[in-house]
């Protein structure tokens, strides 16, 4: 049975999942609006990325519901389609992005601006950061290997939001060309790192950390 710190803890973790979905739903409408609107290829798959995150973060929801009605108990069928669609969402991104970036540099095309790159990236690592402390604080206490493998990969969206910052702060601050479209491949590694990670936990039971 769960202690009441436990619950306390456990509650602590689901809010933070919550939290999550809604941040990520929020960013993710915003970079894809300025991201169409600047012609910025890195801040629009950014926000898509926010949306495929916000899939896995219903994922982790219901994880973390489980685990604190069972500690031992398996993934179950929600989960694990959860993470399918996480990681084949993951690989559409991917594609999408390496044939936009190829597109983009053989034709020269820049953004209009990075500015709001600049903008969402520094508020994004800000948030990311307090979510990443919360959950490896909430997954240490409990110890919990499915939480702390959650925070590993909220250190792999801080990577994320700084390969968005470098690359819009070269172009907005010194006009470097095709920084936008490189910034973009860097995003589409990443994305094609998750993906293989969701289908490798989608298939076994192991809560593998994705520290890349």
């Amino acid at each position: 049975m769960s202690t009441p710190d436990n619950t306390k803890l456990y509650n602590t973790a689901y809010s933070l999942a919550i939290f999550t979905i809604a941040y990520n739903i929020l960013e993710g409408i915003i970079a894809t609006w300025f991201g169409v609107a600047d012609e910025s290829l890195t801040l629009f798959g950014f926000g898509v990325d926010s949306f495929i995150e916000f899939i896995s973060g219903l994922g982790i929801a219901h994880m973390i519901t489980r685990i604190r009605n069972n500690p031992n108990a398996h993934r179950d069928n929600f989960e694990r389609t959860a993470l399918r669609v996480t990681g084949y969402a993951f690989y559409i991104l991917v594609g999408g992005l390496v044939i936009t970036s190829v597109i983009n540099i053989m034709y020269g095309k820049n953004p209009e601006t990075t500015l709001w790159g600049v903008i969402i990236s520094l508020i994004s690592i800000v948030v990311m950061l307090f979510l990443l402390a919360g959950k490896m604080r909430v997954g240490r206490a409990l110890h919990s290997e499915a939480i702390l493998s959650d925070a590993s990969c909220t250190r792999v969206c801080i990577y994320m939001s700084l390969v968005l910052l470098a690359s819009s702060a070269l172009y907005e601050f010194f006009k470097i060309p095709y920084v936008d479209s490189i910034g973009s491949l860097g995003l589409a590694w990443f994305s094609y790192r998750e993906g293989k990670e969701c289908f490798e936990k989608a298939a076994s039971d192991k809560y593998c950390h994705c520290e890349h």
